[in-house]
């Protein structure tokens, strides 16, 4: 039998100290070796214990979650997932410690006895796939100084390029966002699974790093070239082509393949609308979610392209797409900015095709 995955559970609430390891105890694959009521027992229960995984609580006396992860990066680094709560503060808490290096976190319910099954699925599936990962020095020493936003011509995008991301999504586009020039002609929308209330935060975030406008979406916002819209966690974002201009549209239409937002619904409309002018990129993240949406951008003779394995945190979503066959080029996070301006040209200074004439497939 396959060793068990070891999960240290650190928690300042004895309540959740023991819901915690009831939720995990539902898959006999896991094993919670200790817990631990604050930073410092944890620290040392790490050295003891040698746990494969850390469940660790953000809000707690002494020393915080956040002091916490930063000693466990530095000393000896863990796979950990952070329990948040759904406030705005725990919102920014967490944009902090994915940017510290945590694997992925998981929302308190607001009520345990309701959720409780929910928020157990979610957490065992991420425990898991955690254990499974191969750490990496954190990318984001590579991020430069913060760039200064540019005005951008108001003419329309050369192409519509949707992302799906999800499990080391937050590090991955903070990374490759960075990397891009404020005048990149493209527009650029995204679904990053994650909870309502912690999109908006993530959009801010990374308005904040790079030199291109992130906003969350809303209905109506125009896709315009220098742009990246992030889907609000709990809607579907497509998008309409419109003769005053190309839209975002959100929706509260049901979950599709256990997501909402899916990175199936945005991709296929992409695909719908934009054609040869589709661009799909499928980044780190567990499941397949996003596999048939990038399928059906390349039949329309989009380009599609999927993170290579190496440079995953998981590699769920991209390999569901390049086992299907749906990738035509697989790229490292590292020359994925290169590659998405090669595709959508340069910006304001070089010379890029109108909209409609864009249609070389690449590949090809």
């Amino acid at each position: 039998m396959k060793n068990k995955v070891r999960v240290l559970v650190v928690d300042d609430s004895a309540l959740m100290r023991k819901l915690i390891p009831q939720m995990l105890a539902a898959d006999e694959s896991l094993e919670v070796v200790g817990t631990a009521m604050d930073g410092n027992f944890c620290l040392k229960k790490i050295e003891e214990l040698r746990p494969n995984v850390v469940t660790l609580d953000l809000e707690m006396p002494a020393m915080n979650g956040i002091d916490t992860l930063k000693e466990i990066m530095r000393r000896e680094p863990v796979p950990v997932i952070v329990f948040s709560s759904h406030s705005t503060e725990g919102a920014s808490v967490t944009m902090k410690a994915l940017g510290l290096g945590a694997f992925d976190f998981v929302t308190k319910p607001k009520d345990a006895s309701a959720h409780m099954a929910e928020t157990a699925r979610e957490l065992i599936a991420k425990v898991k796939a955690a254990a499974e990962c191969k750490l990496k020095p954190r990318i984001l020493t590579a991020v430069p100084p913060k760039q200064e936003k540019v005005s951008v011509p108001t003419s329309s995008p050369t192409k519509v390029v949707g992302i799906g991301v999800s499990t080391g999504g937050p590090q991955a586009m903070e990374y490759l966002l960075s990397q891009l020039p404020g005048d990149f002609p493209g527009s650029i929308v995204v679904v990053q699974h994650m909870p309502d209330g912690f999109t908006d935060m993530f959009a801010r975030r990374l308005n904040e790093t790079c030199a291109l406008r992130v906003k969350e979406a809303q209905s109506g916002d125009l896709l315009q070239r220098g742009r990246v819209l992030i889907c609000p966690g709990s809607r579907h974002m497509k998008v309409k082509r419109l003769p005053l201009g190309d839209i975002a549209v959100l929706s509260d239409e049901p979950r599709v393949n256990g997501h909402r937002p899916s990175a199936d619904v945005l991709l296929r409309s992409v695909a719908e609308e934009f054609k040869t002018q589709a661009v799909g990129v499928l980044l780190t993240g567990m499941g397949d979610d996003g596999a048939e949406g990038l399928g059906a951008i390349k039949k329309e003779g989009g380009m599609t392209i999927a993170q290579s394995e190496d440079s995953c945190v998981v590699y769920g979503m991209p390999k569901a797409a390049i086992e299907r066959g749906y990738a035509i080029r697989v790229v490292a996070l590292d020359v994925l900015a290169a590659t998405l301006q090669a595709i959508c040209g340069r910006g304001a200074g070089s010379d890029v095709r109108p909209a409609g004439r864009a249609a070389v497939r690449a590949g090809h």
